[in-house]
C-alpha cells in the first residue's frame, strides 16, 4: 500500500559534491585532451604550461558563470535566456582575450601575429567549451527541478491517499456507535444496569483497541479477528443466541497484512441485514486462506439475501434492497481501491433461497516485524460478563483458527 517514492539520482544526492566532481572531471579532461594533442604532434613540452593556464582560466570563468546562472535560472524565460546569452558572450570574449594574451607572451619571438588575429583565431575554442558547459549546467539543473517536482507530486498524492483512507476509517466509528449506544440506552431505560454496564465496558474495550491503530495502517489478520471478537461480544449482548458465528482461518493467513478495520463493516452488515430482521437470527461465517500469492477472505451469512445475483450498486439503495447508510460496503470498496488500485477483487453474491456472501482478495503480504500484541485486559471483568451474557451464547459461537484441528461448528 505504500506509494512509490522517487529518490534523487545517487550521483546528485549531494548537489554541491556533484558540481565539483563534474568540474574537475570536465576541465581535467579538457587539459588531458590538449596535452595528448601536444605530445602526439611532437610539439615542445613547454606548451603544456600554456594548456594548463588556459584550462585554469576556463575553470575559473565557469565558476563565475555558475554564480550568474544560479541567479538567472529561476527568472522568467526572457530574462533567463537573454541574461544567459549576455553572460556567455562576455565569458567567451574574456576567455579568448586571456588566451590570446598568454599566447602573445609565448610566441612573441616566434610569430608577428597581432592580438586581434590571435583573438579571432582562438575564439571558437572557448565558445565550444563554455557553450557546452552552460548547456550541461542548465540541463542538469532542469532535470533536478523536474525530479524534485515529481517527488513533491508523489508526496502530495500519498498524503491525499492517506487522508482519504483516514476519512474512510473514521466513517466506521459513528456508524457502529449509533446502534451500540442506542442499545445501551434501551437497557438503561429498562433498568437492566448490569447488562448496560457490561456493554459499556465492552464498548470501551473495543474503542480502545481500535483507536490505538493508526487510520490507514495495516494489521495482521489475527489482530483484525481480535477486533471482530470485541465487536461480536457487544452484539451478542443484543441478540443473544440469535447471533451465531463460525470462523475458519488457515494458519498461514493469520500473519497476512490487511487494512485495519476492513472486515468489521462486513460483520456489521451481516448483523444488520441477516441477524436483526429474522426472529431465528442467522449464522455469520468467515473463512480466510492463502491462494497462491493472494489472501482470500470470505464472509457469509444465512440471512434473507436478495433476489438473484447482487451487484454492489444494488446494495446501496436499490429498490427492494435493505435501507443502507451507504457506509459499509461502499467504504470497503473505496479503501481497497485506494490501497491496492486494480490489484484486488471485491465480489458480492446472493443466492435466491437466502444467504449473502462477500469475497475479498488482495495481495498476500506477510507481517515479518509486527509490534507485539497488547496484553492489557481487553474484556470486561469476569463478574460483569457472567451477569450479562445470556446462557449458552458463549458456547454456541465457535472460532476455528486451524481447519486441521476441528473444534466444531456453531449450531
Amino acid at each position: 500500500m505504500a506509494m512509490m517514492h522517487i529518490q534523487p539520482a545517487p550521483f546528485f544526492a549531494s548537489k554541491n559534491r556533484a558540481f565539483w566532481n563534474l568540474q574537475l572531471a570536465g576541465w581535467g579532461g579538457a587539459f588531458l585532451l590538449r596535452a595528448v594533442n601536444t605530445l602526439a604532434n611532437g610539439l615542445p613540452y613547454n606548451l603544456l604550461v600554456l594548456s594548463l593556464v588556459t584550462t585554469i582560466t576556463g575553470f575559473s570563468i565557469s565558476l563565475i558563470l555558475s554564480v550568474a546562472y544560479r541567479q538567472l535560472i529561476d527568472r522568467s524565460p526572457v530574462v533567463t535566456w537573454g541574461g544567459t546569452a549576455i553572460v556567455l558572450i562576455t565569458a567567451v570574449v574574456t576567455h579568448a582575450a586571456i588566451e590570446a594574451w598568454v599566447q602573445g607572451l609565448y610566441y612573441a619571438s616566434l610569430s608577428d601575429t597581432s592580438f586581434a588575429q590571435r583573438f579571432i583565431g582562438i575564439t571558437y575554442i572557448p565558445l565550444t567549451l563554455l557553450g557546452g558547459w552552460s548547456a550541461l549546467y542548465y540541463a542538469i539543473n532542469f532535470f533536478l527541478t523536474v525530479e524534485k517536482q515529481a517527488d513533491r507530486l508523489q508526496r502530495l498524492e500519498a498524503q491525499a491517499t492517506s487522508a482519504q483512507l483516514a476519512m474512510l476509517r473514521y466513517q466506521l466509528n459513528p456508524h457502529f456507535l449509533f446502534n451500540t449506544l442506542n442499545s445501551i440506552s434501551t437497557l438503561v431505560l429498562l433498568k437492566q444496569t448490569q447488562p448496560a454496564n457490561a456493554m459499556l465496558t465492552r464498548l470501551s474495550s473495543f474503542l480502545r483497541h481500535t483507536l490505538i491503530t493508526e487510520p490507514g495502517s495495516q494489521v495482521t489478520l489475527a489482530q483484525e479477528i481480535e477486533t471482530l471478537q470485541l465487536y461480536l461480544d457487544i452484539e451478542r449482548m443484543r441478540f443473544e443466541e440469535r447471533l451465531r458465528t463460525d470462523f475458519e482461518v488457515e494458519d498461514g493467513a493469520l500473519d497476512a497484512c490487511l487494512p485495519s478495520m476492513l472486515l468489521q463493516p462486513l460483520i456489521e452488515n451481516a448483523v444488520k441485514y441477516a441477524v436483526s430482521p429474522q426472529e431465528e437470527g442467522a449464522r455469520i461465517s468467515l473463512t480466510a486462506r492463502v491462494v497462491g500469492q493472494r489472501l482470500r477472505v470470505t464472509v457469509e451469512d444465512t440471512g434473507p439475501g436478495a433476489d438473484g445475483p447482487v451487484q454492489l450498486s444494488m446494495l446501496e439503495g436499490a429498490p427492494g434492497a435493505p435501507v443502507s447508510t451507504g457506509v459499509g460496503l461502499a467504504n470497503i470498496r473505496n479503501r481497497l481501491e485506494q490501497g491496492y488500485g486494480a490489484d484486488h477483487l471485491f465480489e458480492t453474491r446472493s443466492q435466491p433461497g437466502g444467504g449473502f456472501t462477500v469475497m475479498i482478495e488482495i495481495p498476500y503480504e506477510r507481517a515479518t516485524e509486527m509490534a507485539p500484541a497488547d496484553t492489557t485486559q481487553t474484556t470486561p471483568p469476569h463478574t460483569d460478563v457472567e451477569a450479562a451474557t445470556p446462557q449458552g451464547s458463549a458456547s454456541d459461537n465457535v472460532i476455528n483458527l486451524n481447519p486441521q484441528r476441528a473444534i466444531g461448528n456453531t449450531q
